[in-house]
């Protein structure tokens, strides 16, 4: 089979490789198509994320949809030609962190794509049967990739607390961003700001529901004169650039929650405290997902035709070098970009 690794910085190369037969308890599965996702970038254009250096040659994706080729021993439930969203973190399940129900923070986590475990840019895939969420075929397995990021925004939002009526502000409107626009509009959410300088992005922002869509030229100003200078409920971080953190801090109300779900590229986070400190700022960090992968796979299936729009260009694997330095440019007005290994 064909895999994608990442031998270098800003270098792909495609290889053959082998695979067995699904172990008990695995299903072997098709990937159809993977979603590149932010992280993917980092590790493509800066050799890693922060204190976690990428270990060349790696196999990098996991925002993936596939179908079952072939079930292991014991594995029930499961038939060929099923169509399944793909969740990348394999927890132990006995550490404490899974005893409290906080997978997503194993101590013994595998996640398929980082530290020398092969993600789904390849053709092909043994995992555990217990990490695949069957999706409806209304929703395609193009739309399937988005089961996971959707995971990460709803999570988000656990920590949120949302409460319908209220307010919020997402900066950066990536893809994310963008699936945390359309999460905290099922949530309730009454208005919603979008903050983000490419145009193309503002655009989708739109079309995912945000109520007001601002460049980053003095967004907290407009925002506080929106609100009678009394600031949001709720801020989101999704774009993790150098002041975004503070522009949250600035635009919420008190006692205003601050959500941060980018991936940070420094190991320092700035932050301006004594805001933090007058107006209670509750801080938020968000780490991958934990339990959203059905929640996400129903959100999806109700609105299919409001999401597809966000994936707006795709590639065979054999392409991948030219989907990330695409993606990488932000060219010709991508969104989320797909590989597809199936094709």
């Amino acid at each position: 089979m064909k895999a994608a690794e990442l031998v270098g910085i800003g270098q792909f190369r495609v290889v053959d490789q082998e695979i067995g037969d699904p172990a008990p308890g695995q299903v072997q599965v098709r990937v159809a198509a993977v979603g590149i996702c932010g992280s993917d970038l980092h590790n493509f254009s800066e050799g890693g994320i922060a204190d976690s250096p990428c270990k060349f040659p790696m196999v990098l994706g996991h925002e993936p949809s596939g179908v079952v080729i072939k079930t292991g021993v014991g594995v029930m439930g499961i038939d060929p030609g099923d169509h399944f969203a793909l969740e990348p973190g394999i927890a132990c399940g006995e550490c404490e962190p899974c005893r409290r129900g906080r997978e997503n923070l194993c101590d013994n986590m595998s996640f398929m794509s980082a530290n020398g475990v092969p993600g789904f840019f390849c053709e092909r895939i043994n995992m555990p049967a217990h990490n695949l969420t069957p999706v409806p075929k209304h929703v395609g397995l193009r739309e399937a990739t988005l089961v996971e990021p959707l995971g990460v925004a709803l999570h988000s939002l656990t920590f949120a607390h949302v409460q319908a009526g209220e307010t919020a502000v997402v900066y950066g409107t990536g893809p994310i961003g963008l699936l945390t626009i359309a999460a905290l509009k099922a949530a309730g959410v009454a208005r919603v700001w979008a903050v983000e300088p490419l145009a193309h992005r503002r655009d989708m922002a739109a079309a995912m529901g945000a109520d007001v869509v601002l460049t980053t030229d003095q967004p907290v100003k407009e925002i506080m004169n929106d609100t009678a200078n009394r600031g949001v409920d709720l801020a989101f971080d999704c774009a993790g650039g150098p002041n975004t953190v503070n522009d949250c801090i600035h635009s919420l109300a008190k006692c205003g929650r601050l959500v941060y779900t980018a991936v940070p590229v420094d190991k320092l986070i700035p932050a301006y405290g004594p805001a933090m400190r007058k107006k209670e700022i509750s801080f938020f960090n968000v780490y991958r997902s934990n339990h959203q992968a059905e929640r996400a796979r129903d959100l999806l299936a109700e609105n299919v035709a409001m999401f597809a729009p966000m994936l707006t260009h795709s590639r065979p694997i054999g392409q991948i070098q030219e989907a990330f330095e695409m993606n990488h440019r932000y060219a010709d007005g991508v969104g989320k970009m797909l590989v597809m290994p199936g094709e």
